[in-house]
């Protein structure tokens, strides 16, 4: 028994069998036999296509292809353009479909114009053959009559009339002399005719890359870093999978050039705006914001989408790739040891935006809310306003640090309240501290319409600590928390309401903002919010608001770790271009090292300012030191700022103090208040010297007994 197999490539291997087994168990096994063994070759095959080399192979066979096809493709489009009205059609359409009248009319005209031009020049192709006939025959005979004359001169200088014709005859072996040409070259010109009108297709193919994408080498397909184009610019719209704009874009004779506006430098990177055709809205541009960057072979955080004043219109600003990266100038308020501050008039230098203009902040009567993931650089970017508002001595400020790793330490000496910390006992302080502010607008605001108050900033890090906390009083109100009996988030909300008036604001910065740890009411309430990267939209919407989300803002798109100091702003206290909601920022960082610098050149502005710091809650006070802790190194202080200074110290065992207590207090110490200028007032010295009476009566008593 045999099989006749065909091989592939070569002789399919044999192998041994024993006649039996072939020809049934019945016939006796005499000698073996080879039975040819079928391999599957398909197998090979597959896996010789998919090696890179038949790869490249493949590809480049279909790209040169692919030249030639688009090739010839561009140059029977640009014969056809250049031939009739079409490419005036489609700029038409184009003007119709963005909305445009007066381009479309103006294109209209252009039409018109080219088609009547067309039929002149029609007209005078019909007359142009009797035209020629007449100038052929004209230009035939005098060109004969001047061969005969030259003859004839020739033959009268050479006295041989046979000279007459040499012109003549000379001209006729000229002209068999291209037509020998002619018949030579003209065979294989026909042959290499073709060729080289497929070499010119496949240049011009070549030229414009008229080839899938697939099949172009790595080079070619690698856009990374390319100079932003409108072709390239209307290609990525194209490609966003909407369908009606892709439409639109094909439907238009520029190729969708007309909706884009002019493509201008803007800092590390472009701006331009794009016109979006009827039918297609500036969400859906803005939802596929990272299908975009990557048409545009960027990064998703390299394109910024945002919405200007004109209506369907989206703006684009696409930075220089990998431009984010690198990081910006330090902070003024570290290479100018002579900058001042103003707190009406002047702005603070937070960093750059994305075009590289200065970006500088007005904090005049501003409530303040910076929010955004932990280790972003929240601290730092809230930090660098505080520093360069305190280079004002009119400012005073209030801080509680409830993370308390000594990120404010070096507002000691500038602060008249320190707390840093994160237990409850913080938190109480920080929310009497807050208590003192509003007692203090209220103050203030009780005061002669007219009077000028110095400005009052109550500054709270790591405010979700105090809005978390479950701490409560002997009343049973919680300290934390958004109810109607939450002590911090009442004061917060009293400071909001009225504190703005009379210069007391609140800065706030927090962690992942939710509705637990940032009440609705709370973030509302702040002139200015700043956010730096986040989780989610919904954290975005509750940081920023609704309208700043909508008009494009999304610091839930900031990179974690790589975007730090990044803030996305929402603010009339900082340029915002026309049309936007916020704008995003690149903040100048600030050290702890250069903060402590900054601080020494406040302190020596400021005229001996005591800093109060967190006292134990369960302690029980003593006035006379207390009086003197408050005083600091001032010789005189009036009793009414001791008296603010005191509630500041302690709410709940100054708070309700009155000149009368603090003169009881004081009744024979010898410390007593007295007149100086007409105004009430305490003497450090006066009250030191109380205090070392005090202490060695205490000291002599002691050794009596």
């Amino acid at each position: 028994m045999t099989e006749n197999v065909v091989p592939l490539f070569r002789d399919p291997p044999m192998v041994p069998e024993t006649a039996g087994a072939v020809a049934g168990d019945d016939c006796p096994a005499t000698e073996p036999v080879r039975v040819p063994v079928r391999v599957r070759w398909g197998r090979a095959v597959a896996g010789a296509v998919r090696h890179d080399r038949t790869r490249t192979a493949g590809r480049a066979v279909v790209r040169h292809t692919a030249y030639v096809v688009g090739g010839g493709r561009i140059v029977v489009r640009r014969a056809w353009d250049g031939r009739t009205g079409a490419r005036y059609e489609r700029m038409l359409r184009a003007a119709e479909v963005t909305g445009n009248p007066e381009v479309a009319a103006e294109w209209e005209e252009r039409l018109h114009r080219f088609r009547a031009e067309r039929h002149r020049r029609r007209m005078d192709l019909l007359r142009s053959p009797v035209d020629a006939a007449k100038g052929a025959a004209v230009g035939t005979g005098m060109g004969i009559g001047t061969l005969v004359a030259l003859g004839v001169v020739l033959a009268i200088a050479n006295e041989n009339v046979g000279d007459v014709v040499t012109p003549l005859m000379a001209v006729i072996e000229f002209i068999r002399l291209l037509i020998t040409i002619v018949q030579v070259v003209w065979g294989p010109l026909l042959s290499v005719a073709p060729l080289l009108a497929l070499l010119a297709l496949w240049a011009v193919g070549g030229k414009q890359q008229a080839a899938p994408a697939w099949t172009l080498p790595a080079a070619s397909r690698s856009d990374a870093g390319a100079p932003i184009t409108p072709s390239i610019v209307v290609t990525a719209l194209r490609d966003l999978g909407i369908a009606p704009l892709r439409a639109a874009i094909k439907e238009m004779g520029d190729a969708g050039a007309g909706m884009l506006g002019p493509i201008r430098i803007a800092g590390c990177g472009v701006e331009v705006d794009a016109t979006l055709p009827s039918g297609v809205s500036t969400a859906e541009i803005q939802g596929r914001r990272r299908k975009l960057a990557e048409n545009l072979s960027r990064h998703e955080h390299e394109v910024f989408i945002t919405i200007p004043q004109a209506a369907r219109t989206v703006r684009l600003w696409i930075a220089d790739s990998g431009a984010l990266d690198e990081p910006i100038g330090p902070s003024p308020l570290v290479t100018d040891g002579t900058l001042t501050a103003d707190y009406k008039r002047g702005k603070a230098p937070w960093g750059q935006d994305l075009r590289g203009d200065a970006a500088e902040l007005g904090l005049f009567q501003r409530m303040l809310l910076i929010t955004g993931m932990s280790n972003q650089g929240k601290t730092a970017a809230l930090r660098a306003l505080a520093l360069w508002l305190a280079l004002d001595p009119k400012v005073e400020f209030r801080i509680a640090d409830l993370k308390g790793v000594g990120d404010w330490g070096m507002f000691d000496g500038i602060a008249t309240t320190l707390i840093q910390g994160p237990t409850d006992d913080h938190v109480i302080d920080a929310t009497e501290m807050i208590e003192g502010g509003v007692q203090e607008m209220n103050r203030r605001i009780q005061a002669p319409p007219g009077t000028d108050f110095p400005p009052l900033v109550l500054l709270v890090d790591e405010a979700q600590v105090a809005f978390m906390c479950p701490a409560q009083d002997d009343k049973k109100n919680p300290y934390g928390g958004s109810k109607a009996t939450s002590r911090y988030f009442m004061a917060c909300r009293k400071i909001h309401n009225q504190g703005r008036a009379v210069n007391v604001v609140l800065w706030q910065g927090t962690q992942d903002p939710t509705n637990e740890n940032l009440p609705k009411l709370v973030r509302e309430g702040a002139h200015t919010r700043a956010s730096l990267a986040l989780g989610t939209e919904s954290q975005a919407r509750m940081a920023l608001g609704d309208k700043a989300v909508d008009g494009g803002a999304a610091p839930n798109l900031l990179r974690p770790g790589l975007d730090k100091g990044t803030l996305v702003v929402a603010s009339d206290g900082i340029t915002i271009p026309a049309g936007q909601a916020s704008i995003t920022v690149r903040t100048h960082y600030i050290s702890t090292d250069q903060a402590a610098e900054i601080a020494d050149r406040i302190r020596a502005r400021r005229d001996g300012v005591t800093t109060l710091h967190v006292i134990d809650q369960t302690e029980d006070r003593d006035p006379l030191a207390d009086i003197a802790t408050v005083i600091g190194d001032t010789p005189r202080t009036l009793t009414q700022e001791v008296l603010k200074r005191l509630t500041a110290l302690s709410e709940s065992a100054y708070g309700k103090w009155s000149f009368t207590d603090l003169t009881q207090a004081l009744d024979g110490t010898g410390a007593e208040p007295y007149k100086s200028d007409g105004r009430m007032v305490i003497s450090r010295d006066r009250i030191t010297r109380a205090l070392t009476n005090r202490d060695d009566d205490t000291g002599s008593a002691s050794a009596t007994g």
